[in-house]
């Protein structure tokens, strides 16, 4: 599952939203309007871009010029998350089944912000719409080696909710920003600016996705597996190394596994052992498999024994001494 905000690459966020409203319009200008994919929230389905574009711009109470106005969301399911759920829903219903998981995103995006008054989509302003292509863009791999061109459709089941949030809350009072990490020295002072865990965020995305859906998520299919191989420490990497080692002798009915590599990612662990001692004996047990002595294959082999020295005998010995 990949989750990203941004300022927003289309339209500058500073100002109106209907730039970027008409741009997210873009396939519904390809298809038959019966065809075509309406807007929605957590309160319903089928509004119209005006009124997208109505609300985001209305919502802006002592934002100035240079405030941000607005956010993208961007939720992307993989393709093997895609091909999941059309095998458990259908190809219709499975893009009902995705804007109800996009509205549950973004319940846990208003209580990332850990702000009182802030505790689900419903005090939010918030529109997302479902789309169902990609284009190649030059930062993908395809076109960069020249496999693919810029602006060339992908192929394959596309389908991603693009999500624009307003700056300011349902009651255009509060400021949240998803761009604000700051902690700050002044703990009274980050709480009253909010503080945002875009990480956190998108592992939520994750972690909600394979409970909603009971989605069974391989260690390489998980977003800290990534973080660790791409961005990772080289402990972190040691860490994540014995922990695929041991996946094979061990059981895991709970998914603990893809616990422990969050936690490697986010530096739980000082080294590989204290990770093992830390899971415990239920996962841990592979540790003493690993250290164990190689055992005979089997094949009986003569040991080579030094060769001694005969000694001399003491006759011998002086004779040899004469002749020289």
């Amino acid at each position: 599952m990949y989750i990203n905000i941004t300022d927003s690459k289309t339209s500058d966020n500073k100002g109106s939203s209907g730039q970027l409203v008409n741009y997210l319009e873009k396939e519904n200008r390809l298809y038959p309007k019966q065809e075509t994919e309406r807007w929605f929230n957590h309160l319903g389905q089928g509004y119209e871009p005006y009124e997208v574009r109505t609300k985001i711009d209305s919502n802006i109470a002592k934002l100035g010029k240079d405030d941000a106005k607005f956010f993208l969301i961007n939720i992307s399911p993989s393709q093997k998350e895609l091909k999941y759920l059309e095998e458990r829903y259908g190809e219709q219903r499975m893009s009902e089944m995705l804007k109800k998981y996009a509205v549950k995103v973004m319940d846990e995006y208003a209580r990332n912000f850990n702000r009182t008054g802030i505790n689900s989509c419903r005090d939010l302003v918030w529109f997302a719409k479902l789309e169902r292509k990609r284009y190649y863009t030059h930062n993908d791999k395809e076109v960069k080696n020249g496999t693919k061109q810029r602006g060339g459709l992908k192929q394959g089941d596309q389908r991603h909710i693009q999500v624009i949030v307003s700056r300011k809350d349902v009651t255009n009072r509060i400021k949240l920003s998803p761009m604000n990490s700051s902690r700050g020295r002044n703990l009274e002072h980050s709480k009253k600016m909010g503080q945002f865990d875009r990480m956190a965020f998108k592992q939520c995305g994750e972690t909600l996705f394979d409970k909603e859906f009971g989605f069974e998520r391989g260690l390489k299919d998980t977003m800290a597996y990534a973080n660790i191989r791409k961005n990772g420490t080289l402990e972190q990497k040691i860490q994540l190394d014995t922990l695929e080692m041991g996946m094979p002798l061990n059981h895991d009915p709970d998914n603990e596994i893809l616990g422990v590599a969050q936690g490697i990612s986010e530096g739980m662990f000082e080294t590989a052992t204290d990770m093992l001692e830390t899971m415990g004996s239920t996962i841990g047990k592979f540790l003493d498999i690993m250290l164990e002595p190689v055992y005979d294959t089997g094949i009986t082999q003569t040991p080579h024994e030094p060769k001694r020295k005969k000694k001399k005998k003491k006759g011998q010995d002086q004779s040899h001494q004469m002749k020289m």
